[in-house]
């Protein structure tokens, strides 16, 4: 195990020490007001003892000597015996100091005997104190005793250092206990996360470092589990990373060939529209469209690797982009999809025509292949935004793709699809600083929305 100031252990041990004794502190302060009450009470008993031995004496008189013996057991200066408000005993020294300080014990709170007990803490003379209470075995007797406080304040001294020395050994065991308590519990299981999130850091590939499921139900167990969670959900990211690296590059090596092909066939495109039969100049602008809208693909996707591709907006209307699409998608992908524009045709919107006829080619073909007969745009404008509902009478998504809809490769409608439409779709419409979202779907169709900033009239 390795030890250092700076790790959590250490600070571990330190506040752990810091708060034993801060409530050792705490426990201390009423403590050394309440030693220093008794010791006074106790005095109190002693002078009360004392002041008895006059009763017994005859004439109710002792001799200077054991008046001397009695108030040397005592510690005292004077002691004074007070019944009804009249003195009735009384030993005292012939020269004996005037007190500096006057205590009443029967009228003490308990703030008043933590802040009399630091008081005489931190004196640094002896004062002479009159102590006043009622005798602790007879109540109806009230005893006054002079006495100095030198002797109080070490015997306070000797119970602090006694306490503090129990302060320690008592802070040095619990926080030893608590420290290995927490670092059993805590700090070692943060100490192989730490280690097996700078391996996963390292090489994300290697599962060495990965660490077992305990079955912990705390805290720990739940970061156990989440970064195992975690870990799985990058590790499966960057495989996708690498296959769509992968993927990049054999779609740039293909758009290189055919481009060229392409080439060829728009130079012949050329020609058929220069031809004169009627049939020819019909679809002639369709094919050379397709054509040249292939071309711009294949240039875009090469030139894409290297900077995002700008877009060319132009004025369109809702109506001219769904006859692109009309025209543009091939028969064998729409296959009986009949394509309804319910209102909106005439509305028009600047958008980038050939990026926005793939989106929704994608969206259309998606719901040809997901076996619609059936789909409905309505285009309005709401808000200076431009709201285009593509709505079609398909079986729905099933439930558990809705959240993996724009994730490229995870949901496809068609069985030889690799599930990139919606998230080429999607990257379109916020390319024009839009949003293509999923509206609803069910049994009865689906609907997703595509809605585009700035809408002109």
């Amino acid at each position: 195990m390795r030890f250092s100031f700076r790790s959590l252990s250490f600070r571990l041990l330190l506040l752990t020490i810091f708060f034993v004794m801060l409530s050792e502190v705490l426990i201390y302060t009423p403590s050394v007001a309440r030693f220093r009450l008794v010791y006074l009470q106790e005095k109190l008993d002693s002078a009360h003892l004392a002041a008895m031995a006059v009763n017994v004496a005859p004439d109710r008189m002792v001799s200077e000597e054991i008046t001397y013996e009695l108030l040397d057991h005592v510690g005292a200066w004077a002691i004074k015996v007070v019944r009804d408000g009249v003195p009735m005993e009384m030993l005292k020294r012939p020269l004996r100091p005037e007190p500096d300080v006057r205590y009443d014990l029967d009228r003490a709170g308990v703030v008043t005997l933590i802040l009399d007990a630091f008081d005489s803490l931190f004196q640094t003379r002896n004062r002479v104190m009159q102590i006043r209470g009622t005798a602790p075995k007879d109540p109806m007797a009230v005893v006054v005793v002079t006495l100095d406080e030198l002797p109080l304040r070490r015997e306070m001294y000797d119970y602090s250092w006694r306490i503090l020395n129990l302060s320690i050994v008592i802070s040095v065991i619990t926080a030893a206990l608590m420290f290995i308590s927490l670092r059993w519990l805590m700090v070692r299981p943060l100490e192989h996360l730490t280690r097996s999130l700078t391996a996963f850091r390292r090489t994300p590939e290697d599962r060495s470092s990965d660490l077992s499921d305990e079955g912990r139900r705390d805290e720990i167990g739940v970061a156990l589990r989440e970064m195992a969670a975690m870990k799985e959900g990058l590790r499966g990211a960057l495989r996708q990373r690498t296959r769509l690296a992968a993927l990049g590059t054999a779609v740039n090596k293909i758009s290189h060939d055919l481009r060229n092909m392409l080439a060829t066939a728009t130079l012949i495109s050329d020609r058929l529209v220069m031809s004169q039969d009627p049939e020819v100049q019909r679809i002639a602008p369709t094919l050379v469209r397709a054509i040249d809208r292939a071309a711009a693909l294949c240039s875009t996707t090469l030139n894409f690797t290297r900077e995002t591709p700008p877009l060319r907006v132009e004025p369109v209307t809702v109506a001219e982009l769904l006859r692109d699409v009309e025209h543009g998608v091939p028969a064998s992908e729409l296959g009986a999809l009949r394509i309804h524009l319910a209102e909106g045709g005439d509305l028009t919107v600047r958008v980038d025509r050939d990026q926005m006829f793939r989106a929704l080619a994608n969206l259309i073909g998606n719901a040809a292949g997901a076996g619609a007969g059936r789909v409905t745009v309505t285009a309005a404008r709401r808000d200076r935004r431009m709201v285009l509902d593509i709505a079609d009478d398909g079986p729905g998504i099933p439930e558990d793709a809705i959240g993996k809809l724009f994730q490229p490769f995870q949901f496809s409608s068609r069985k030889e699809g690799t599930g990139l439409g919606l998230t080429i779709a999607r990257d379109i419409v916020q390319a024009h600083g839009g949003r293509l979202t999923l509206e609803r779907t069910g049994p009865d169709g689906t609907v997703f929305r595509i809605d585009l900033p700035q809408a002109d009239r």
